[in-house]
């Protein structure tokens, strides 16, 4: 157990409802084997790595809590609290001791209140710094007319590019009911790996803007950039902020499989925190909080040995040999008469084979359009790239 406490933060950690009810027919929850009898939250924990503490499968962590009746609201704990596991008819819960003494520490007592923090301040289910940009942005539009939107034509001043705090000329915004704006910067088209099947297009973000005029052009002045604009760039009213609440970790649908499409910081690997696009959305029942286990393999692979190219050995080969014209692993298949003069059929055995599925990763789907998504990969065991495979987890 970590060092004691004297006084408990006000920053909770969200534990949540929807969790809480076991399924009949779910397998045991396992527990690691390392797993801790109590552990006192810290502060900067999230649900997920807490749940990793404890279970093998994190995102069964509803599958063990164990609410507490005694304090006002039973679904939240706190940095401070001490989580103890016990067996209920041989099933592991984990639930939190708030009262009496444990391992010699005094673990102090709360009566039942209302802890007054807002959402905002509440510590998420995952690290909610590695998705915030992504909630609101990118964009992915279901068809191209992202390209049909009001654009960026000029600067005031003979700017080539814009950047925070300068304005830009827009054509054409003719009304003020919105005064925030994104500027966004047309991208390739999403294409379904299986079957070449268009599924929107993204939009890279380029930056917030706020409306200083109406008309055409519209003056608009940049207040947060992730990159100079330039003309030509999109223009489209910006999306409200997304309720951190909406995220509950959970398997997705047993059966469901897909492709990783993209990442979105630009490089062709992916390891732990980046951000992927899935080739599956809302129209496919995926939605927020589904976890999907990632999968390398069922690739066609050499087979070096079948080829002969460990083997050769050129001091072996002779031009009466077989081998020297058709090579070590040529096989005489029929000679054939006709048409004249006689030629051999040959046959070479399989010189390649397919490479097994291995598990690298696992990932968390935190927004959701028709036909993609955006998950955080929670988990990295190696390396994974574009088109790896994703599975929901066995149940």
């Amino acid at each position: 157990m970590r060092a004691g406490f004297t006084s408990i933060p006000s920053l909770p950690v969200l534990i949540f409802g929807a969790l809480l009810t076991l399924a009949p027919w779910a397998e045991a929850v396992e527990l690691k084997a390392d797993a801790p009898e109590t552990y006192v939250v810290q502060p900067g924990d999230t649900l997920w790595s807490i749940a990793g503490q404890f279970l093998e499968d994190p995102w069964r962590w509803g599958d063990v809590w164990r609410s507490n009746a005694d304090v006002a609201n039973p679904n939240l704990i706190y940095p401070g609290d001490v989580l103890q596991v016990t067996m209920v008819g041989g099933q592991p819960r984990i639930g939190v001791n708030r009262g009496g003494y444990r391992g010699g520490m005094r673990v102090v007592k709360l009566s039942p209140r209302v802890r007054v923090t807002s959402l905002k301040e509440a510590v998420p289910t995952i690290p909610i710094a590695s998705i915030a940009p992504f909630l609101t942005q990118p964009y992915v539009a279901k068809s191209d007319d992202i390209r049909r939107a009001p654009y960026v034509v000029g600067f005031p001043d003979e700017h080539i590019v814009a950047g925070i705090g300068d304005s830009v000329y827009v054509r054409r915004i003719d009304s003020t009911s919105n005064q925030r704006f994104q500027i966004l910067r047309p991208g390739d088209a999403l294409e379904d790996p299986e079957t070449n099947e268009n599924l929107g297009f993204v939009a890279v973000f380029v930056a917030n803007a706020d409306l200083q005029r109406a008309g055409d052009p519209a003056k608009l002045q940049i207040a947060s950039a992730e990159r100079e604009v330039s003309i030509g760039d999109r223009v489209i009213p910006a999306a409200l902020d997304e309720p951190l609440s909406n995220f509950y970790p959970r398997p997705a649908p047993a059966g469901m499989r897909g492709h990783i499409l993209r990442v979105l910081n630009g490089v062709s690997q992916i390891g732990r925190y980046d951000v992927v696009i899935l080739n599956k959305g809302s129209k496919d029942r995926v939605e927020r909080g589904h976890v999907f286990e990632i999968y390398q393999g069922g690739t066609k692979e050499r087979d070096q040995v079948r080829r002969g190219g460990d083997d050769f050995n050129w001091k072996d080969e002779s031009p009466l040999s077989t081998e020297f014209w058709y090579g070590s692993n040529a096989k005489i298949y029929r000679w054939r008469s006709d048409p004249f003069p006689p030629a051999v059929d040959i046959r070479y055995p399989r010189a390649t084979f397919i490479k097994p599925f291995e598990r690298s990763g696992l990932l968390m789907v935190f927004r959701t359009f028709d036909r993609v998504s955006f998950a955080l990969v929670l988990e990295a065991v190696r390396p994974m790239q574009i088109e790896d495979r994703v599975a929901a987890p066995p149940s």
